[in-house]
């Protein structure tokens, strides 16, 4: 921590120390050294990495997961980590050549969102389908070509939501192995969204009904 920092956070500062964390003081030229931002606020830490093993995640009794599918932008990863915290999630599972969620600009995407529900990685995209499927959450892929609109979906059974690649949309082997594919209706003339708001369209719509149906 700077010098300057030290003094503008003395509470979190006077936390870490409580906590047993060793803090070492660091010049502004080693902060800028440290981080990946243009400004960095002075504070650098070290931590554990937060991903855990699939079976200890994907398992019976989870309500919402959402699975990212090849999502290559840290900062549209990050986002739909902070809307599945947002919505209650149990977890966030990213598939296949998706970026890593440890990522600089994911951790600052998720705004402190990336240490709630629970984060996992799995290569194998067909693998992380089935873990879900033997959890007992039905599959919903969002495709904007798909038959069936979010406002015809009832939302009575445990769910993962699937999102794909920003520029690709899903592959063809995960739309066909997923129970449904789910389309956000368009109102208007925009001819898609990007994938942090469709994700955020749908699991909230999605745990919005879970939520009403229980109450």
């Amino acid at each position: 921590m700077t010098e300057r920092a030290a003094a503008q956070h003395e509470r979190l500062l006077a936390v870490a120390r409580e906590a047993g964390v060793p803090v070492s003081p660091i010049t502004d030229r080693a902060a800028d050294g440290l981080s990946e931002t243009v400004t960095p606020q002075g504070i650098v830490a070290v931590c554990a990495l937060v991903d855990r093993p699939q079976e200890t995640i994907l398992k019976p009794g989870a309500k919402l997961v959402v699975v990212l599918v090849d999502v290559a932008d840290p900062g549209n990863a990050g986002t739909v980590i902070r809307v599945a915290d947002a919505a209650g999630a149990d977890a966030v599972v990213l598939a296949g050549d998706s970026v890593d969620p440890h990522n600089g600009k994911c951790v600052r995407a998720a705004a402190g969102s990336l240490f709630h529900p629970a984060i996992t990685r799995i290569r194998d995209v067909d693998a992380a389908l089935k873990a879900c499927s033997a959890a007992g959450l039905r599959t919903f892929g969002a495709h904007g070509y798909a038959d069936t609109e979010l406002d015809q979906v009832t939302f009575d059974e445990p769910t993962a939501w699937v999102f794909g690649n920003e520029a690709h949309g899903l592959p063809q082997a995960v739309l066909e192995t997923v129970d449904r594919a789910v389309k956000i209706p368009m109102y208007g003339r925009a001819e898609s969204l990007n994938l942090a708001t469709a994700a955020a369209i749908c699991v909230y719509t999605n745990a919005m009904a879970s939520r009403a149906a229980t109450t």
